[in-house]
């Protein structure tokens, strides 16, 4: 759906999707977001206008998106409330000094920043240790750039076992953010092949503790890594809301000793 699909829907008619995507009965978001169901069943089905006030609690109960509350916003008749920064506007230079000063701090442990689609925004120069002989239009999005059988996949060893977390991560985005786009590049993940078993359930194996990603490397050893997802915890502007940090810490003592050597000038404690 575009978002000028988005704006020229009724705002009772995207509030009750947002209900029911969160399968929430009237009677449920009433008691959450202390509002009477009367109230509710009249702003659902047109017979009440919002207040912006109103648009915003609700949304928080429902814990809409920002750029989806914005949406909300516009189809009940106000300005959107939460803006949208490019990351090289001067409002954003204290974030990207952030995260450049996380990445280099990371090292040489890889890490990287995606936006909502996944698509990379920076990387720290550890990153070239996984991604080594990746077609770089493969690596302007890591999902893709995993997955693809040009990409990363050829090299992980465990492919079933990962691509299965990726795409069950990409769902549970799916369904919290309701984004057709993610949709669009599920289908074509999902599309890829993969030789390998894939669960339908992630089960731990004798002493697993989480799914590793294992990584044959150019020098002929396995490198195992796990990985750490951060976001910023208190947002306000979209951009800022949609960035993810995930970081790749060695899952072994062998690829932690390889790493160090990568990078000989850092000091890893």
């Amino acid at each position: 759906m575009t978002a000028a699909q988005i704006y020229q829907r009724p705002f009772g008619e995207l509030l009750r999707h947002w209900r029911e995507h969160r399968r929430l009965s009237q009677l449920e978001l009433s008691i959450q977001a202390e509002i009477s169901t009367r109230h509710l069943s009249f702003l659902e089905t047109g017979r009440a206008r919002p207040s912006r006030d109103m648009v915003l609690h609700i949304s928080e109960h429902l814990e809409i998106p920002l750029r989806e509350r914005n949406h909300l916003l516009l189809s009940a008749g106000y300005a959107p409330a939460y803006t949208e920064s490019p990351l090289d506007s001067p409002q954003m230079t204290a974030v990207c000094e952030t995260i450049r000063r996380l990445l280099s701090a990371h090292e040489p442990y890889p890490a990287v920043v995606v936006d909502r689609g996944w698509n990379l925004v920076d990387a720290n120069a550890a990153i070239g240790l996984i991604a080594e002989d990746v077609d770089p239009d493969l690596l302007t999005n890591v999902l893709r750039a995993s997955l693809h059988p040009e990409g990363l996949a050829p090299r992980i060893v465990n492919l079933g076992e990962w691509r299965a977390h990726l795409l069950g991560r990409l769902r549970r985005q799916i369904s919290l953010t309701g984004d057709a786009e993610l949709g669009e590049l599920y289908a074509e993940l999902h599309g890829y092949p993969c030789d390998q078993p894939e669960p339908e359930i992630e089960l731990p194996g004798p002493g697993d503790i989480m799914v590793p990603l294992r990584l044959k490397h150019s020098s002929g050893r396995e490198l195992s890594f796990f990985s750490i997802v951060a976001t910023f915890g208190t947002p306000l502007d979209i951009t800022v809301a949609e960035l993810a940090i995930e970081s790749f810490y060695p899952a072994d003592p062998g690829t932690a000793d390889f790493l160090r050597d990568a990078v000989p000038d850092r000091t890893v404690s």
